[in-house]
């Protein structure tokens, strides 16, 4: 038995492997934003992982608390598990303590995000923002590289299935490592600007099947593939 999650990238990509950046916002790519939200629901699976740009755009909105009342805390720098009631998990990697949460859950319309409990990954972060997460009842783990992350993810919280959803930085280092066990890839029919970020930044040479392509019609595919075993 793997001692990490089975990790799924999925994603919206462009025909030319972009997937954050101005082609989103085209309506040629609606149908494929559409078609990935219900295929994110249909995995079932217990976490998603995010960098700390995504959950900024999608989620924080950029806000950030006053930290100035926990400043005086003295706070052991180890993993920290709330107490939570929920079985689904969204671990934000976020290297050095720079996301702001209001609760310890994240609110969203679409129930595959919803009700998800934060999980914040990090390599260090202030004692205050660390008595900032308790307080509010985040869980956090301390990780230097992403495979001890999902290590801990599977150990601590019992996370076997992991979509691994971007952005480009936090899909490169997965993939450097070789921890992407899959990929779920939904092809708008556009091609991206040309400040949009591809699906890895910096990636390696790595040796993926194809294990099918179905058109989901609107000129939209959806592509599967798995790592190739050596």
């Amino acid at each position: 038995m793997s001692e990490k999650p089975y990790v799924i990238c999925h994603m919206t990509v462009s025909i030319d492997g972009k997937v954050t950046g101005e082609f989103l916002k085209d309506e040629g790519c609606f149908a494929a934003e559409d078609l990935y939200y219900r295929i994110h629901r249909d995995f079932h699976a217990d976490a998603f992982a995010c960098g700390r740009v995504t959950m900024e755009g999608s989620f924080t909105g950029g806000w950030y608390p006053d930290l100035s009342a926990f400043e005086s805390k003295t706070i052991p720098h180890e993993d920290y598990i709330a107490e939570t009631d929920t079985r689904f998990f969204a671990a934000a990697f976020d290297r050095r303590g720079r996301l702001g949460w209001k609760e310890a859950k994240i609110h969203d319309e679409d129930p595959g995000y919803d009700n998800a409990h934060i999980i914040e990954v990090l390599e260090e972060a202030d004692d205050a923002y660390l008595a900032y997460l308790r307080k509010t009842g985040i869980s956090y783990i301390f990780a230097g590289t992403p495979a001890e992350a999902l290590i801990k993810l599977k150990k601590l919280f019992g996370i076997n299935t992991l979509l691994l959803e971007g952005g480009s930085v936090i899909n490169g280092a997965f993939e450097r490592d070789q921890l992407i066990d899959e990929l779920s890839l939904v092809m708008a029919p556009l091609a991206g600007g040309e400040k949009d970020a591809p699906l890895f930044d910096h990636s390696s040479v790595q040796n993926y099947e194809l294990l099918s392509v179905s058109d989901e019609g609107n000129s939209v595919l959806h592509l599967k593939y798995r790592k190739k075993q050596q």
